[in-house]
């Protein structure tokens, strides 16, 4: 399995607009695409000296090639969802692939 993991900074004076629009809107349209099974957003817990607010977003996927196939055929079109708050946010996506996961 892997994870697909975005990190976002986000100004302050949107964060609220920005989460609404995360959980009702892009979250489901990423689910939608039928390439993830899950999705857990997180705030980081981390004072930014840039200021803003941190939060990662965990989509978890099959494997590597469902995760390119979201590369390919979705996420132009997921990304450019977000134009309504460029400039106020900078995204860093990294690529995890779990090698164990336990459970109480």
């Amino acid at each position: 399995m892997y994870i697909y993991n975005v990190t976002i900074n986000i100004q302050e004076g949107v964060e609220q607009q920005w989460l609404d629009w995360m959980q009702k809107e892009h979250i489901p349209a990423m689910l939608n695409t039928g390439k993830f099974t899950k999705a857990l957003l997180s705030r980081v817990n981390v004072e930014e000296p840039m200021g803003g607010v941190t939060y990662s977003v965990q989509y978890t996927t099959r494997n590597k090639a469902t995760l390119d196939a979201y590369y390919q055929e979705d996420a132009a079109e997921l990304r450019k969802q977000s134009k309504v708050f460029e400039g106020k946010f900078v995204a860093f996506r990294t690529e995890l692939e779990i090698i164990d996961e336990q459970h109480e």
